[in-house]
């Protein structure tokens, strides 16, 4: 039975880096590793860490394609679905049944659209930095992140924090203490070793908020060994070769 991620769960809602590095591929190119600030305190800093790749593997699909990990932008969005993120202070914000309106999830809500969600290779490292962003995951958001930090764009990150890491600065941007965001992507479903941290609105992904352009832009990001078909404690009550991200609403 699921428990919920160990740490809890909320959103961090932060601005990318003035820094001229503000991503990084990390270990194992599983993740895209992301500076950012809290406003109105250059101190403050986290590492988001976004999953390109899953390390559990989809049982029931082809070997080459098993860890890939689904995909969805959704850039339609009604003032209504927004309005409930845009009263929240700059930093983390933890989010528990007294304020579950503020969490995601990609089963129960109504902002993502299971059908929509491509399988995408993590990266392609053999193409050039200005190549199409369409073909892997590592240029589809840093396509994306670009575009947040030309334009000052806000970051709303769900997902499980870790730190602060006193006298222990990060191993990607070197800010102390060490302090980020993790398990930003769908968080139910989950079988064998991750089945623990099951738990129903507890989902992560970005939601990027361009201002000057009235314009919301949302990151999902889901594994292909997740179950779509939940129970309310987020445990997974169909194989996921049963329940998909395809069949979930057949």
């Amino acid at each position: 039975m699921g428990n919920g991620l160990d740490q809890g769960y909320g959103v961090l809602k932060c601005k990318l880096s003035n820094e001229d590095t503000i991503y990084k591929l990390g270990v194992k190119n599983n993740h895209v590793q992301v500076l950012v600030e809290v406003e109105g305190d250059i101190n403050k800093k986290y590492r988001v860490a976004i999953n390109i790749r899953s390390s559990a593997k989809a049982e029931h699909l082809p070997e080459d394609t098993a860890n890939q990990v689904l995909y969805y932008v959704g850039e339609d969005f009604k003032a209504e679905e927004t309005a409930r993120w845009l009263t929240l202070e700059s930093g983390f914000t933890k989010i528990t049944g007294h304020n579950r309106s503020l969490a995601l999830d990609y089963i129960r809500g109504n902002l993502v659209i299971p059908s929509k969600m491509v399988a995408l290779p993590n990266t392609n490292r053999n193409e050039p930095e200005n190549s199409d962003p369409r073909n892997n995951l590592y240029d589809k958001i840093t396509s994306y992140l670009k575009e947040a930090q030309e334009q000052d764009a806000t970051l709303y990150v769900f997902g499980e924090p870790w730190g602060p890491e006193e006298d222990k600065p990060d191993k990607y941007f070197g800010f102390s203490p060490g302090q980020g965001v993790h398990n930003i992507h769908m968080n139910q479903g989950n079988a064998g070793g991750y089945a623990s941290e099951n738990g129903t609105w507890q989902d992560g992904g970005v939601l990027i908020h361009f201002e000057n352009e009235h314009r919301w832009v949302a990151i999902f990001l889901a594994f292909q060994s997740q179950s779509w078909c939940t129970n309310d404690q987020g445990d997974a009550t169909k194989p996921v070769s049963e329940c998909n991200h395809t069949n979930v609403l057949s």
